[in-house]
């Protein structure tokens, strides 16, 4: 990617207040030409508030954004190269779908027979070929979901601005539904920026996160990154669930650090290179899927290894989730994928196991 398409987006120092509270706090973020990038965090974080900013709903009180290297910032909504596809689709129940999708241009005084090509194209795109006559009611939600889409494309857009596309949708049809997204956005090749409070939405949908919190960027990275090298206990919490040890650190290596935890009621060793000093409060993080469970003790002596009491036990079919307390009182989760097809588990409720995992798998987060 060359350096104009990095920036395709500029937010510089965008700040958002709402007499004294602070919903969008000088924020910066650099956003690439076809990117598809999620912003993600909980309610009231800023992310929506930052989204109506670039989309000229609301007008920032510090800052600028720039796309494709011209200045937006102060552009009315319908000057910018911008389209919003919002939460609750606001499509028009009165109209068919083609005349919802059509309703842009025709507002816009586009000629018949351009009108009449691009929804037949945008309707192909969106797979609404055989609904394209029927109405809003007569449709599913996933269904509308589309149109919303196709009426956001319609305009061809630099930047279309998603806010919780899929949020009214059900599980399996969101997850659908993600796919066709990305397959879509592939295809047109136009920068999408989602907000979301989804973290598996974001981590499926995303070339890159920015993790949101009151009204700051905790950390921006592609998903993988985020996920396994958390840089904050709040990103490492807030992205999947992870197991967190209270220690402090009693010796450095050269890529090694070990930590003395009272709640793993041992010495907890992880490799990489950290800047933390002996003596100084740490956090050992693992992921549930990172730890062994087993009956026996783990034969790698490289390995940390902790004796537990599996306190409680889910079974999801692909895997099973236990909840292990350790001698420290302190209760961890595990995951397990379930391999092999069989109607016993291995383990019970109340049986006296190991848990394990190897230094590596470990991350290590500073106060």
């Amino acid at each position: 990617m060359s350096e104009k398409q990095k920036d395709f987006i500029r937010i510089r120092g965008v700040s958002k207040l709402f007499g004294d509270f602070v919903a969008v706090d000088n924020v910066n973020l650099d956003i690439g030409r076809g990117e598809l990038f999620s912003i993600l965090g909980g309610s009231g974080c800023g992310k929506s508030t930052l989204l109506r900013i670039m989309a000229g709903f609301e007008t920032p009180t510090a800052g600028t954004i720039e796309i494709d290297g011209v200045d937006i910032t102060h552009l009315p909504p319908y000057e910018r190269p911008v389209n919003m596809m919002f939460q609750s689709y606001a499509i028009f129940p009165h109209m068919t779908v083609e005349d919802n999708i059509a309703y842009g241009l025709r507002k816009d005084r586009v000629a018949r027979p351009e009108v009449t090509a691009r929804v037949d194209d945008v309707i192909n795109l969106v797979k609404l070929g055989e609904f394209r006559k029927r109405k809003p009611e007569q449709l599913s939600g996933g269904q509308r979901q589309r149109v919303a889409l196709a009426r956001a494309l319609i305009k061809r857009p630099k930047v279309l601005l998603l806010d919780e596309p899929l949020a009214a949708l059900d599980k399996k049809l969101r997850e659908h539904t993600q796919f066709e997204l990305m397959a879509i956005q592939d295809q047109l090749g136009v920068t999408f920026i989602v907000v979301t409070h989804d973290q598996e939405e974001a981590m499926t949908l995303s070339s890159r996160i920015a993790v949101m919190e009151k009204g700051c960027f905790l950390q921006v990275g592609e998903p993988k990154e985020i996920y396994e090298y958390p840089t904050s206990r709040f990103v490492a919490d807030f992205i999947g669930t992870i197991n967190m040890f209270e220690g402090t650190v009693t010796q450095l290596g050269d890529e090694t650090i070990i930590v003395n935890s009272a709640e793993a009621g041992t010495n907890l060793h992880a490799l990489g290179d950290h800047a933390v000093e002996v003596g100084q409060h740490v956090c050992i993080a693992v992921r549930p899927e990172k730890i062994f469970i087993s009956r026996d003790e783990p034969e790698n002596a490289d390995d940390i290894k902790v004796r537990g009491v599996v306190d409680d036990l889910g079974y999801f079919g692909n895997l099973s989730l236990y909840r292990v307390r350790l001698s420290s009182g302190k209760v961890i989760q595990v995951s397990s994928q379930n391999r092999q097809r069989s109607a016993k588990r291995f383990v019970e409720w109340e049986d006296e196991i190991w848990v394990s995992w190897r230094p590596r798998s470990a991350v290590v987060l500073r106060d």
